[in-house]
């Protein structure tokens, strides 16, 4: 189109009037125009395109429901893309800009196509596409219209301030929106605002989620409604969200509801007292996993289900469990689901009574970072006041431990760091456990322990890259210790974990600290915890095969009911 731009319809027909209709728009010039036309120039000037862009990135990854990783790939390369085209396009098209007063300092490039304009079609017709495909409401065809308008408000203004002819405007919106349909059609295709990550496929076809010893058939099946016993977070679950629980749980037959709230003094509230007394169909965690992680402490064991209303900071056994991020959403999807056993750790040491957890239990690094977030910031933040608080711990010294496996031989380390893991995936999908599975039986265990700076390079760059590539390889079969990233990563496999500190440290269990002590005990128990699950078409229940850190093919499978 640049070729016959400048080369075979230069001077006739409708491209004869733009070098008129340019210094026509000179003497329609004021301050208003030109104030609102500067800023959109400065809007979709390049340094705007990026600045909004890598904020949009960091929204996609970083807040609630999230990480949305196809939503952020599409927009991240749509900008991307456009941009090579338009480099591509000025080096063989070489048009001069208009012959009128510009407004703005004129870069050397061709005024065909237009930059500023595929770039604002690129990223806001990408929030367009994102807005119309992701979200639901009638709000959204309103927002997608003001997205879309901005490209064209660009175009007009670059025009006006004589930076471009209407064709190089038209070459612009064409470039944007050619490179959001190519990408779109490669990245969002078939994916659906609704879709999960999808079970991967058994070797023969049919659903990876085989039946399990004790997990399918008739005794699987619990019935519907019956007497449930809610324990609330305070802080996590506000009084709105609870009358949302209450009326869900009401139209799901649950008509018969005991509500208990969290103190510091009882994380659990009056479920131990409740369960006691008998008659218990469901218990429901509203709350983060400080409170599942008190609630399955109760249940496990017991045969009374629990459901999650993921309400807190983290979240992470519900992100592990690919539940949906709106709590209402996770809760009614769980209740017309079924019941699905995963394993529960149980941890002790000096100090330390023993108590199950479902996440993760450790010492050192991590357990300072949560230690130390501010609840002001968790409160506004969420996840990410734990990374302002990891800032202020990248010098503390390293520990050193021994590490001892299902009895066998002590293994003597140096680590800033020593994570004990049911699950594996931490917030915007890390996998930090990439074998962790919460049925498999056993739990992971990694030694963090980055020397220098190439070190903590190794370990992000070794991290970064499980966020878009799942590795075939195991990182720690049969048990056996695995290094990876220069040293900074190690991986064992155990049902039974004994580590002992040769100083005092901090430890945490499920993102609460627990107090400073030289030892932890950690046991699995397989199946201990009944979790109500959703389902997914074809009645499997969505469980822990379609989170991140349960891809590896040599774990059990989860249940089918």
């Amino acid at each position: 189109m640049g070729v016959w731009v400048t080369r075979v319809a230069a001077g006739h027909g409708p491209l004869a009037l733009e070098d008129r209709l340019s210094e026509d728009v000179v003497t329609r010039r004021n301050p208003v125009g030109n104030a609102v036309t500067e800023g959109l120039s400065l809007l979709a000037s390049t340094e705007g395109i990026i600045g909004v862009t890598l904020m949009c990135l960091a929204a996609l990854l970083a807040l609630p429901p999230g990480p949305r990783w196809v939503e952020a790939v599409f927009l991240g390369t749509s900008v991307a893309v456009q941009s090579a085209v338009f480099l591509v396009v000025t080096f063989f098209v070489e048009r001069p800009r208009p012959d009128v007063v510009q407004l703005d300092g004129a870069p050397p490039t061709s005024s065909f196509p237009s930059g500023h304009v595929g770039a604002s079609v690129a990223l806001y017709g990408g929030l367009a596409v994102l807005v119309l495909t992701r979200t639901r409401g009638r709000l959204r065809y309103l927002t997608a219209g003001l997205l879309l308008l901005v490209p064209f408000a660009v175009g007009v203004s670059r025009v006006y301030r004589g930076m471009h002819h209407p064709s190089d405007v038209l070459g612009g919106l064409l470039n944007g929106a050619l490179t959001l349909l190519v990408v779109g059609s490669v990245v969002l295709a078939g994916r659906s605002a609704a879709e999960g990550r999808t079970p991967q496929a058994a070797p023969g076809g049919g659903s990876a989620l085989p039946a399990g010893p004790g997990r399918s058939g008739p005794a699987a099946e619990r019935r519907r409604g019956g007497r449930v016993v809610v324990v609330r977070h305070p802080l996590g679950c506000r009084d709105a969200l609870a009358a949302e629980v209450r009326a869900l749980l009401d139209r799901h037959g649950f008509t018969v509801q005991r509500w208990t709230s969290t103190t510091v003094e009882r994380p659990g509230g009056r479920l131990a007292e409740e369960c006691a007394a008998g008659d218990v169909d469901l218990v429901v965690a509203c709350g983060g996993d400080g409170t599942v992680r008190a609630c399955a402490d109760v249940v496990a064991g017991s045969g009374i289900p629990l459901a999650l209303v993921p309400c807190g900071t983290g979240n992470l056994l519900a992100r592990n469990l690919d539940l949906p991020s709106d709590p209402v959403a996770a809760l009614d999807a769980a209740l017309a689901g079924g019941d699905v056993p995963i394993d529960a750790g149980r941890v002790e040491g000096d100090g330390l009574a023993p108590t199950r957890f479902t996440v993760m239990a450790g010492a050192g690094f991590d357990a300072a970072m949560v230690r130390d977030a501010s609840p002001v910031l968790k409160t506004h933040l969420g996840w990410a006041a734990y990374a302002l608080s990891a800032v202020r711990h990248l010098r503390d010294p390293h520990m050193r431990l021994t590490l001892r496996l299902d009895g066998g031989r002590r293994i003597r380390r140096r680590a800033r760091m020593v994570v004990v893991g049911n699950v594996g995936a931490l917030q915007a999908g890390l996998e930090l456990l990439p074998r962790a599975r919460p049925d498999s039986g056993r739990l992971e265990v990694v030694l963090f322990d980055p020397r220098g700076a190439a070190g903590w390079l190794a370990a992000a760059a070794h991290l970064a890259a499980r966020l878009v590539r799942r590795p075939a390889a195991d990182p720690a079969p049969d048990g056996a210790a695995v290094s990876v990233a220069a040293g900074s990563l190690e991986y064992f496999s155990a049902t039974r974990i004994e580590v002992r500190f040769a100083r005092a440290q901090v430890r945490e269990v499920d993102g609460d600290t627990v107090g400073d002590g030289v030892r932890l005990t950690v046991d699995t128990e397989p199946g201990a915890l009944l979790l109500r699950l959703p389902r997914v078409p074809g009645g499997a229940v969505r469980a822990a095969d379609t989170v991140p850190s349960a891809r590896s093919t040599h774990s059990a499978p989860v249940a089918q009911l």
